[in-house]
């Protein structure tokens, strides 16, 4: 660098002269001042890199992007069509072509635009085409969460993905959407963007822009749109399948509906007097029924919603697809004459109005028939809910998992157990459960009990096992509502948790399957526009749950007819005349839900029958108002099927303990006087008595120890929590305190220890 010189007659003490001296390199500069001129010079370079990288990235990705103006031309796309299994019935078309109306700004209602702000983008005219607060708050809640599922997208960004990009999830497609939103936003008013909007976004069922969407689901105009029609439609875009008003989650619908509702109301375009009359205003009552050709709707909306979770919304709509189901089509019409019959025989007789049905190959877990309600395009009534996938309580279907469970653990359907009044005291609350019918039978074995439907023998056999356990395994059977142990008491054994018919009947199919579990399967291939195969159902082998033993023990008891005579009659619609079935039914309090599922070896079908409304119905109980739908479906699919027979068990030899073996306890022989019926005094002559075999009785809890049933007879079985409560149960049902008439007949409990002699009385 050249040495700084001074004018000629300039005074030197204008600049000092250690500054100069520094700048001529005289003076050794400072460590502090060349570290900040180097952070200096290195910000400088940074920036100025930054520019060339910045303008380079923009140069690269947009020399090929289309323009923002062209954004009413729309790619026309290929039909996804939904066939049964042997692809030769098409049961829906997802159209390609879309269904749009294109309307003006002003021919919108303030409602939608607003409900649409509310539920996309309440920063929208505020922003300038991207959110920045909104991206920098996804990304921290992304990182924070370990995922990416958190959105920041702008209404902006959603019309240029929606209108002019693919949907493909990649880093140079955002790019290319955030500058085009930009641009876009400097081509057009905020209002010109919300009209695009509106128009192109799709609201599902092929309806594109609020004006097809009003037409499709309410048949009018969108400027005659209500605000909880509004507020429903601006509900619908974020998810269009899963949010469809033909869908299976309608509630989930409202829920969404009211939040968006309640949006407004925070963002200030309406009151909160207005959302709530609104919300009570059920816009959904007023969708009119899809008028699509569609065959087995319940199970093509269940094929739909796995499509999108699996390809995304997009490709459902547009990607091409023939997608080959598991449906059996000539089952599922046979079903759905059993459940339309079967509902209206009920509504007139039983005040039950709707019914569902589900049909499973145990084998390998495909759904053969799907029947979700009495009517799909009864919405009024719910008729599009699917009840095969929601939750309702089971009643006694439920026992047989309970029981499963009480084989595995070394009980077997011999063992003997009490169903006698008992109160099953927890934390000094009763629970006194009573049998459907009112009355008491006595010892019985855990074959009758569980053949019968027993309430207070499957209690106690569910106290044996414990609530844990069970729950535990249940959900190894493939039933996954029941998530919670804390949430259950004894009443579970009766249906008190929630379960789904799907997820039931497939549980079923473990019994049916030599305990092999089978999980639910709704598509076989799916092909690609071009024919290519980009699924193919995997062939699994399934996963052992239950030994082989112990299903074919559940399945003894429950194809045994004569076991469930006695409750139910030998011609119950839970028998069909030369065939081995086996059938449990199950009803819930006030009658709410009637069930029944049965099965051979290679078919599984469950029934539900009750009222969308959870209302109760007219002592419909499941072997009255199920059963009978079972059977008839039945019926028609097994007429032209081999017989099969389930394997039966083994003849394994019974543990030599007492109730666990099917015995009692120990017998004493004693003479009685005939008349009084005490103990016969010594010396009284032979013709005034009679032999008499008592048996010394006591509940199970006496013989096993719960926690080890196989093991050694406990040294103090009072220790038990229950065993005083079973214990008065038993010894008050021996003594004949109200729960049987005739004591005299009784030869359980101890032998009486007053003596007599009625010479010359009796007989």
């Amino acid at each position: 660098m050249p040495k700084i010189y001074f004018p000629a007659g300039r005074k030197k003490n204008k600049i000092p002269k250690e500054i100069v001296d520094e700048i001529n390199g005289e003076v050794p500069v400072p460590t502090k001042k060349k570290f900040m001129r180097g952070c200096l010079y290195f910000l400088l370079w940074s920036f100025a890199g930054f520019v060339v990288f910045t303008i380079g990235v923009l140069a690269y990705f947009t020399k090929d992007l289309p323009s923002p103006e062209g954004l009413s031309s729309r790619h026309v796309a290929e039909s996804t069509k939904i066939l049964d299994r042997t692809g030769q019935t098409v049961l829906y078309e997802i159209h390609g072509e879309e269904n749009r109306t294109a309307i003006s700004f002003d021919q919108m209602p303030k409602c939608i635009k607003d409900a649409t702000i509310s539920a996309e983008d309440a920063e929208f005219y505020n922003h300038h085409g991207l959110d920045f607060k909104a991206i920098a708050r996804a990304t921290f809640e992304d990182i924070m969460g370990g995922s990416k599922s958190q959105g920041a997208s702008t209404i902006t960004q959603q019309l240029i993905k929606n209108s002019v990009l693919d949907n493909s999830k990649t880093f140079q497609r955002k790019i290319k959407e955030a500058i085009l939103s930009l641009e876009l936003e400097q081509k057009f008013s905020k209002d010109q963007i919300l009209e695009m909007y509106l128009n192109q976004i799709p609201y599902g069922s092929n309806a594109y822009g609020i004006e097809a969407a009003s037409q499709t689901f309410f048949g009018k105009s969108a400027s005659n749109l209500s605000l909880s029609e509004c507020s429903m439609l601006a509900a619908i875009p974020q998810a269009p399948t899963h949010y469809s008003p033909y869908g299976s989650y309608t509630d989930e619908l409202r829920t969404r509906q009211a939040w968006v509702l309640d949006r407004m109301v925070n963002l200030g375009y309406i009151s909160s007097q207005e959302a709530e009359v609104a919300k009570q205003d059920d816009a959904l009552k007023r969708v009119i029924p899809i008028v699509n050709s569609i065959k087995a709707p319940h199970f093509v909306m269940y094929v739909k919603s796995w499509l999108v979770d699996k390809y995304g919304e997009e490709a459902v709509q547009s990607g091409g697809f023939k997608v080959y189901t598991t449906l059996d089509y000539e089952k599922q019409q046979w079903a759905e004459e059993a459940v339309r019959a079967g509902a209206e025989r009920n509504e007139k007789n039983f005040a039950s109005r709707n019914a569902a049905l589900v049909s499973i190959d145990p084998k390998n877990g495909d759904i053969l028939a799907m029947v979700g309600s009495r009517d799909y395009f009864d919405t009024a009534n719910d008729g599009n809910v699917n009840v095969t996938t929601r939750l309702r309580q089971p009643g006694s279907s439920f026992k047989p998992f309970v029981y499963a469970l009480a084989f595995t653990k070394g009980y077997n359907p011999s063992t003997m157990l009490y169903d006698v009044k008992t109160n099953f005291k927890v934390n000094d609350k009763d629970y006194i459960p009573q049998n459907f019918n009112g009355s008491f039978n006595g010892p019985v074995s855990m074959r009758q009990a569980l053949a019968c439907s027993l309430n207070i023998p499957a209690v106690k056999t569910l106290y044996l096992v414990g609530v844990p356990d069970a729950v535990d395994f249940a959900n190894s059977l493939g039933i996954s509502t029941l998530t919670d142990t804390k949430n259950y008491g004894l009443a579970l054994v009766l249906g008190g948790g929630g379960v789904t018919l799907l997820e039931e009947t497939a549980a079923y199919g473990v019994f049916a399957n030599d305990g092999i579990r089978q999980d639910p399967q709704s598509v076989l291939k799916i092909e690609d526009a071009n024919g290519k195969i980009i699924y193919q159902k995997p062939e699994s082998k399934g996963k052992k749950v239950m030994s082989e033993e112990v299903a074919r023990q559940i399945n003894s008891v429950l194809s045994d007819n004569g076991a469930r005579s006695k409750v139910f009659g030998s011609h119950s619609a839970l028998y069909i005349d030369g065939f081995d079935v086996a059938a449990k039914s199950g009803t819930t309090q006030e009658f709410k839900d009637g069930w029944t599922v049965g099965y051979t070896p290679t078919i599984v079908t469950g029934v539900w029958t009750g009222n969308n409304d959870n209302s109760s119905t007219r002592a419909g109980e499941g072997v009255y108002v199920a059963a009978p739908i079972w059977n008839e479906y039945m019926r028609k699919v097994l007429a032209n099927s081999l017989k099969e027979k389930f394997i039966a068990p083994m003849e394994s030899k019974l543990p030599d303990k007492t109730m666990l073996n099917g015995k009692l306890g120990d017998k004493i022989e004693v003479r009685i006087d005939k008349k009084t019926g005490l103990l016969a005094e010594d010396d009284c002559p032979d013709k005034y008595t009679k032999k008499k075999t008592f048996i010394d009785a006591h509940s199970i809890l006496y013989y096993v120890d719960k926690s080890d049933p196989l093991g050694p007879i406990p040294d103090k079985p009072q220790n038990d929590p229950m065993f005083k409560y079973w214990e008065d149960g038993v010894q008050n049902w021996n003594q004949g305190s109200g729960d049987k008439k005739d004591k005299k007949d009784s030869s359980n409990g101890p032998p009486p220890t007053e003596k007599a002699c009625s010479r010359g009385g009796g007989n």
